[in-house]
């Protein structure tokens, strides 16, 4: 562990660095957010990196936030559009000073609503992979009918093999147990059928490995895309390219249920007073499926605690990004996934028996 890890080991103290400057909004929804996350973590310190003059601006209309930000000044910052190997040869960008300060020990983790490209490829290069971690994963959580769900990987890594799905196992479990507060979680991996001999090698070779891994209790078997919204298992994984694809058609299943229901309510004026009836209780599910509950994907698998705010989220949204990184860094996280790692043996070949071919999806 580094000295700033056993500081914080110590005095149980924690800093977070934050882009200033990404994001739709720029530094007057970062700003805004930080008073909000003020108020939940007064105790926190925060180093705000960005332009000097425009968040010093900012800060004296927010005092709250002004009370735990620490001003970093930046000479620039990474445009939404630019590419990720561009991105890279700007060393005065927000965005790289934050993730430097991860990297030198002045912050246990960052949070930055900026181009998630180029904070990838930045993570990879400055923040750097934990030992024993081949790619970092994209995780977040998601609602389902029974609580909250993480989902791993989420467009980090378009194909997988089987050691990178078990190593996101890994992570997912640290992410449960830090964001959740589960003490075992449960985890599935994503397939087309929940059967033993559905799905491909990589899938087969994966739950081979895991079912006769330290993680053998937790591990549920395979799921399917109905268990995600069901809360079968706290955890599912499955490679980014699914994962993003699982992602993006529920977001747009829940806009057509409320658009659906919009229609209903106001195409008549009997379903007017139907509304009237059942206010209450939509107003209570509008609230529980807010996205802006949700916001704060978070990079795995890194030497810190890197996380990435939706660029087109506002200050609660932005808040709440800044809630799950002080979640990861308070819990540890980052030390959660050496721990298991430590616990797991070395992933080398599995093979696959004769009986346990591959089986279409039904």
């Amino acid at each position: 562990m580094s000295e700033t890890g056993s500081s914080f080991s110590e005095t149980g103290s924690y800093t977070l660095a934050i882009d200033g400057m990404g994001g739709d909004g720029g530094p007057e929804v970062v700003v805004a957010g930080l008073a909000i996350a003020a108020d939940r973590h007064p105790s926190a310190r925060i180093l705000l990196v960005g332009d000097e003059a425009k968040l010093s601006g900012l800060l004296s209309r927010h005092p709250r936030a002004a009370a735990i930000c620490t001003i970093l000044p930046a000479g620039s910052a990474i445009p939404m559009d630019m590419k990720p190997t561009a991105a890279l040869r700007v060393r005065d960008s927000s965005m790289r000073l934050a993730m430097d300060a991860v990297a030198k020990g002045a912050a246990q983790g960052v949070v930055s609503a900026g181009n998630s490209g180029a904070m990838l490829a930045l993570a990879k290069i400055v923040v750097k992979t934990l030992p024993g971690i081949s790619r970092p994963a994209m995780a977040a959580l998601s609602p389902t009918t029974r609580g909250d769900v993480v989902m791993l990987d989420l467009g980090a890594n378009v194909s997988c093999d089987w050691r990178n799905l078990v190593e996101f196992a890994i992570m997912g479990e640290a992410f449960a147990k830090a964001v959740l507060g589960l003490p075992a979680p449960t985890i599935g991996l994503l397939n087309v059928g929940s059967e033993e001999l559905k799905g491909d090698e990589r899938l087969r070779q994966a739950a081979e490995v895991l079912r006769g891994s330290a993680l053998a209790r937790q591990f549920h078997g395979f799921v399917e895309g109905h268990d995600i919204t069901a809360g079968t298992t706290d955890v599912v994984v499955t490679d980014g390219f699914t994962g993003n694809v699982a992602l993006k058609t529920g977001e747009g299943a829940l806009k057509m249920a409320f658009t659906l229901l919009r229609q209903v309510f106001t195409s008549s004026l009997l379903g007017r007073i139907g509304y009237l009836l059942v206010r209450p209780g939509l107003e209570r599910m509008k609230e529980w499926l807010d996205p802006r509950r949700y916001n704060g994907a978070v990079f795995v698998g890194l030497n810190g605690v890197v996380v990435k705010s939706h660029g087109g989220t506002d200050a609660e949204g932005f808040a709440a990004a800044v809630d799950v990184a002080m979640d990861m860094v308070t819990h540890r996280f980052t030390d959660s996934i050496r721990d298991r790692l430590a616990h797991m043996e070395k992933l080398t070949s599995v093979k696959v028996t004769p009986d346990q071919q591959a089986v279409p999806a039904s």
